[in-house]
């Protein structure tokens, strides 16, 4: 029974509020149901909360208001003190702007002294770098400035030097933008000064390298052209040859000017005096020795007969002969073993047809039993002229050449000088 009571209590339905208008006889009713309460609930909630809204704009208008300029006025402060600092950079990047370019071109003014120190050095150093190649003394290869034919010596200015050093150190291209704090202050970076200091400093020690370089090749050269002109120097002092004579001869020459004070000397000058000297003693020792007798007058002839005492071929005892002896058929090419001045040209007694030739310093060689002589008195020769062809005029027993060499008239021994001649030759030429 409990249970049925229970399900009836439960199974009754929910009665519906209704709402009677009434207006006169007319009666008007309207049933009120769940979701009509609901919107109504709603209305009124959100009426309520446009109210409270509206009504609390009303009330705190003026701090919104005032705490939207506040906010403004912080913003404009903030931005200003931005503009300041990025001023202030700016004039500090301008500043070291203008000290940048100041050192930049007290660089480049150093560079340019650099180059007309280096341009007054080609002109001698090419002299004696000729010098030293006509002596045979110049290496294969090594860093001699030298300027290219056909292209204008350029140079720059000191006004253009820093769009120079611009251009180099690639200043006309725009680098990459960096962020900056909220006060604009940029980090420290690379300058043009820094860059171009480095790039001094580099090119600075290039040329240090070059000149020393340079300087290690004249002492070379210098080296060797002393070594050669001792060697030849030897050789001259051992035939006799008064080298001093040579040199006081060399020295006549006139020399003369106005005064000028002398200028500092530096390494490379004093490397370039050196080697001025070295060339100028070895073109004497070798101009001495072209000059003296140290050639062969019949090349590829055998000597007969050689300098000292011999049996007389007319009169059977000992004689001394004064030269050597070449055999050579009639008409065989006789040679000048040295340059000289021809002094005598024609008979002479037991030499038959003989030439004489004055080489200076007190030497003069003698060629006999000539059977034609191509030279006169007077004529300069050089070293391996033909001045006539060998025959067997005079006190001849057959066709020869008879070769003396002497000294103040004192005869020496031709074979000294052909040995001489012999080692000489890879000096001298």
């Amino acid at each position: 029974m409990a249970g049925k009571t229970s399900n009836q209590v439960f199974g009754k339905r929910r009665q519906e509020h209704v709402v009677i208008l009434a207006s006169g006889d007319r009666i008007r009713h309207m049933t009120v149901r769940p979701w009509m309460a609901a919107i109504a609930f709603c209305f009124v909630g959100v009426m309520a909360i446009g109210y409270l809204g509206a009504t609390t704009y009303l009330v705190f208008r003026d701090n919104l208001i005032g705490a939207s300029m506040a906010r403004q006025a912080r913003m404009q402060h903030e931005y200003e003190d931005r503009i300041a600092a990025l001023r202030a950079q700016v004039d500090r990047v301008t500043s070291r702007q203008l000290l940048d370019q100041q050192v930049v071109e007290d660089k480049v003014e150093k560079l340019l002294e650099q180059q007309v120190a280096l341009a007054s050095r080609h002109g001698r150093l090419d002299a004696l770098l000729d010098r030293a190649q006509a002596v045979g003394e110049l290496p294969e290869s090594g860093p001699v400035p030298t300027i290219k034919p056909g292209e204008p010596n350029k140079q720059a200015s000191l006004s253009g030097g820093a769009a120079a050093i611009e251009n180099l150190l690639g200043g006309g291209k725009a680098e990459p933008a960096q962020k900056t704090s909220a006060l604009g202050y940029v980090p420290l970076t690379d300058t043009v000064a820094d860059r171009a200091d480095r790039l001094f400093s580099h090119m600075t020690l290039s040329l240090k390298d070059i000149e020393q370089d340079q300087i290690d090749r004249i002492q070379q050269l210098t080296s060797g052209a002393t070594e050669t002109a001792e060697e030849i120097s030897g050789i001259l002092l051992r035939n006799g040859i008064p080298l001093d004579e040579a040199a006081n001869a060399d020295a006549a020459e006139g020399i003369g000017g106005p005064y000028v004070a002398p200028q500092s000397s530096t390494p490379f000058n004093a490397s370039l005096n050196e080697l001025d000297a070295a060339l100028t003693r070895l073109e004497t020792m070798r101009g001495t020795a072209k000059r003296m007798p140290f050639a062969n007058p019949a090349p590829g002839k055998d000597i007969t007969s050689r300098f000292g005492n011999r049996p007389d071929p007319f009169l059977g005892g000992l004689a001394m002969h004064a030269g050597i002896d070449f055999r050579s058929p009639v008409g065989g090419e006789i040679r000048s073993t040295g340059a000289g001045k021809i002094i005598a040209a024609g008979p002479a007694g037991g030499y038959g047809n003989m030439v004489e030739i004055d080489h200076g310093l007190g030497l003069t060689t003698r060629f006999g039993h000539m059977s034609r002589v191509l030279v006169k008195v007077g004529d300069e020769v050089a070293s391996g002229d033909v001045i006539g062809l060998s025959g067997s005029t005079g006190r001849s027993t057959g066709p020869h050449l008879h070769y003396e060499v002497r000294r103040n008239g004192e005869a020496l021994d031709p074979m000294r000088f052909l040995n001489a001649g012999m080692k000489l030759t890879t000096l001298i030429d």
